[in-house]
């Protein structure tokens, strides 16, 4: 039985998504040319490999068995094409925490880190899971624990972050706010708090009671969302590039400054060469750029900063 890797390579990102629309994107396919992919292959291995269903896609027993050596055949082909180029792929950089724009900071290193590949990574656990099973060799984002033993990780920039409110908010008018002053107001969230760990944590740290959860549908919508009600505010990184939406101030916030952590995150003894040169891009623009300046009198931080390992160190 011959099997075809580009099947075989749909069916291993849809198992790691469990969702067909998300795993098309990642491929850049259709959904329907991902579907039939895999409908082909169940047809020639004689069994279904997932579940389809109102509560959504799961692996059978058989795609349970066939996932790891899934994974083994695509990794062993990708490394059959990079030994016929006769040179290194380029290096698989993931990112995370779409709606604070992360590929603002990326975009100014990747220049000077060789040739990159990136992913679709929709939080820290996918990337996480990502990692684990070799198919990205780093990602960029905030971490937070818990993390698996064998990832390794680094600070690379702290982000001031401001308020974001209606400019019918009783503050809005104020030239800078101290967190706590925001005690009475509505924190907006674009997701559950539980799993926006940075959110969270602010809330809890300066008091602020009242929580409301939004669906996370962009940039764009969320701030307009932000503005349709007087007492609701969010935070957002003070050089994320605010879209045009009417009745929306940004106040800086101090005594204390939140600090937003953006890290660089990869498995440990990953040998790929331009995980060292992203790494010391991230260094030389953190000092030209003074990313990393955190003073714990003026500034918070959930977790204080920690330069962390270096790659192919650790």
């Amino acid at each position: 039985m011959d099997l075809d890797v580009a099947q075989v390579r749909a069916f291993v990102r849809t198992a790691e998504e469990l969702h067909f629309g998300r795993a098309a994107g990642t491929l850049a396919i259709s959904q329907q040319a991902l579907s039939k992919r895999i409908a082909r292959l169940e047809s020639l291995l004689g069994t279904a490999l997932f579940q389809r269903g109102g509560n959504g896609v799961r692996l059978t027993e058989a795609g349970q068995r066939f996932l790891p050596p899934a994974r083994q055949t695509v990794a062993a082909a990708d490394a059959a094409v990079s030994a016929v180029r006769g040179k290194e792929r380029p290096l698989r950089v993931d990112v995370w925490g779409h709606l604070y724009a992360p590929m603002r900071t990326l975009a100014q290193v990747a220049g000077r880190a060789g040739e990159l590949a990136l992913g679709h990574g929709r939080d820290l656990p996918s990337v996480t899971t990502a990692l684990l099973h070799g198919d990205i060799d780093a990602a960029f984002g905030r971490v937070h624990p818990p993390l698996p033993a064998v990832l390794a990780h680094r600070v690379v920039r702290l982000e001031p972050v401001d308020a974001v409110l209606s400019d019918e908010h009783p503050l809005a008018a104020e030239p800078s706010l101290r967190p706590d002053q925001l005690r009475d107001s509505l924190l907006w969230a674009p997701g559950a708090l539980d799993r926006l760990d940075f959110l969270h944590r602010f809330a809890d740290r300066f008091g602020i009671r009242n929580t409301a959860t939004s669906v996370n549908l962009g940039l764009d919508r969320f701030l307009a969302e932000v503005t349709e009600e007087p007492r609701r505010f969010s935070l957002v990184p003070a050089d994320v590039p605010l879209p045009d939406v009417p009745g929306l101030r940004a106040v800086p916030l101090v005594e204390p400054t939140p600090l937003y952590a953006w890290s660089l995150l990869w498995r440990s003894g990953n040998g790929h060469p331009g995980l060292n040169g992203l790494a010391a891009a991230c260094t030389e623009e953190a000092g030209r750029s003074r990313w990393l300046e955190y003073a714990p009198t003026r500034d918070w931080l959930p977790e204080p900063p920690m330069s962390g390992p270096e790659p192919g160190r650790d």
